[in-house]
């Protein structure tokens, strides 16, 4: 029998804020991202063309190569609670299945965090981290995306973790805000149970029901409500489905189904037990009120 690991530890002090989160007016867009460009390009184009400066896209459908992409791993430098393996190159043109991205900035230029699933030339149904730089459009890949212009996701160097990770951030020069329904982007920190985090979000901007839009994370062997248990502590995550919202008692709860990759290129896919799934090192989120 596997043992069960609630918590890692982390290289440095834990952050007193374990969940953070800044608010607006969410703005949508949607389109088709062109062959030929980098994701990183694509994207960043389509997300700044709608004056978004930090959310999220879920993308289907479409093809990638040339294409990299790295498995999450264990650590191996006595430093990172995780790490990630060597970088896989397929051969030829990759069928995409699903992605979801975290859009923002790094090092003051436009980036992107893209987990997804995919079918390898060889016909193998895998999945993992994109290497946005090294991961090409081929076909169309239809792309919709929710975020925010009077706020933005900026990747910051973590002390906790010894990792540079976006987190949402105030803008020195605001957009506009949009005028779709309030919207929240937000970053967990380790160790948080995921489920209860989206639940605490939720609270602390006063949404009565709320839905999970895009969202890439990483979780410590989350369990299933099917009775599965993923083994592995270093994982790949994005979320299908998330919602926020009463239950029979009117007490607020959370139910969301994601997809894992695990070291080994497995695909784990389910609806989580909420109090079962820890984040592992970050998990970036856009969470929307709905009516």
């Amino acid at each position: 029998m596997t043992e069960v690991v609630r918590a890692l530890a982390h290289p440095g002090p834990a952050a007193a804020n374990r969940i953070e989160s800044l608010e607006g007016r969410g703005v949508a867009v949607s389109g088709a991202l062109a062959p030929g460009k980098s994701i990183n390009a694509a994207i960043s184009e389509l997300m700044l063309g709608a004056g978004i400066r930090g959310g999220t896209l879920e993308l289907e459908g479409g093809a990638l190569g040339p294409f990299t992409y790295v498995r999450p791993a264990l650590s191996t430098d006595g430093l990172h609670a995780a790490w990630y393996s060597a970088p896989f190159t397929p051969a030829g043109v990759t069928s995409l299945e699903r992605a979801n991205v975290t859009f923002g900035t790094r090092d003051g230029a436009p980036f992107v965090h893209v987990h997804g699933v995919w079918i390898e030339p060889d016909g193998r149904r895998t999945g993992g981290h994109m290497m946005p730089h090294e991961a090409f459009v081929a076909e169309p890949i239809a792309a919709r995306g929710w975020g925010l212009a009077e706020h933005g996701v900026d990747a910051v160097e973590d002390e906790e973790t010894a990792f540079k990770l976006f987190e949402p951030v105030r803008l020195a020069e605001p957009g506009a805000p949009g005028s779709g329904p309030r919207t929240v982007l937000a970053r967990i920190r380790p160790n948080e149970d995921f489920c209860g985090a989206l639940v605490t979000l939720a609270q602390r901007h006063g949404f009565r029901r709320a839905v999970v839009r895009g969202s890439v994370g990483s979780l410590i062997q989350p369990l299933y409500v099917d009775g599965h248990r993923v083994a592995d502590i270093a994982t790949e995550v994005f979320v299908t489905r998330g919602v926020v919202a009463p239950d029979a008692s009117g007490s607020l709860g959370a139910e969301v189904d994601i997809v894992l990759v695990d070291p080994q290129g497995e695909m784990h896919e389910g609806r989580l037990v909420p109090g079962q799934a820890p984040v592992c090192i970050t998990f970036e989120v856009v969470l929307e009120e709905a009516g």
